[in-house]
Order: C-alpha cells, then sequence, then structure tokens
C-alpha cells in the first residue's frame, strides 16, 4: 500500500476529484495548504497598494491505495491538476505499513474500500 499526497491548486479540486472517482479511488483527505515553490510566492494589488503573497493557497490531498492503483492516480490527478502554468503542484509516494478501519477493525486492503 503506498499514500499519495498531492498538492495542487485550489480551483483544480473538482476536476481532480472527478478523474479520482473515475479511476476507482474511493476515498482521500483534503487539507487547506499554504506555500510557495518555484514560483515563491506572487504579488496582488489591494485599492492600488502593491503587496507581496509569500504563502499561495493551495490543496493538500492524502490518498491511501494498494499498489496496483498507484499509477492510475497519479496519472488522473496529473491529467486533471495540469495547467502548465508555475504552481500547479507536486506529488509523492510513501509507503504505508498497515491501514485499520476503525469502526471495524479490518486491516490493510479490506479497510481501503
Amino acid at each position: 500500500m503506498k499514500e499519495i499526497t498531492a498538492v495542487i491548486q485550489p480551483v483544480r479540486l473538482g476536476p481532480v476529484r472527478e478523474a479520482l472517482s473515475l479511476v476507482g479511488v474511493t476515498g482521500m483527505t483534503i487539507s487547506d495548504a499554504r506555500g510557495f515553490g518555484s514560483q515563491g510566492g506572487s504579488r496582488d494589488t489591494y485599492r492600488g497598494v502593491e503587496y507581496r503573497v509569500d504563502y499561495v493557497p493551495k490543496i493538500k490531498l492524502d490518498i491511501v491505495v494498494s499498489d496496483s492503483f498507484v499509477e492510475p492516480t497519479i496519472d488522473a490527478i496529473i491529467e486533471a491538476a495540469r495547467t502548465d502554468v508555475v504552481g500547479d503542484g507536486k506529488i509523492w509516494v510513501k509507503d504505508v505499513s498497515t491501514v485499520i478501519r476503525v469502526r471495524t477493525g479490518e486491516k490493510d486492503e479490506t479497510a481501503l474500500n
């Protein structure tokens, strides 16, 4: 099992969720996040005053999938989140040793569905 973490633009959440549903992802955790990468933040103007935004709003997705779902999940996120503009986000994958469904006590692959 793997945990896929993706940081994406907030406006891409709907399309990413839809794409993940189409490939069979049945659950995820979504968090509001702020950060910066190669774009280094942004500059905005409010009432004629320019100011710098050091941390750009992002959405963080945490998804645990079986090994066979890793590539389809990553492909779906990339396809739906990509705008070809700096700041589209990042994806990383970590090993997961155990998953337990609290309600039933089911473990590992059984707990994912």
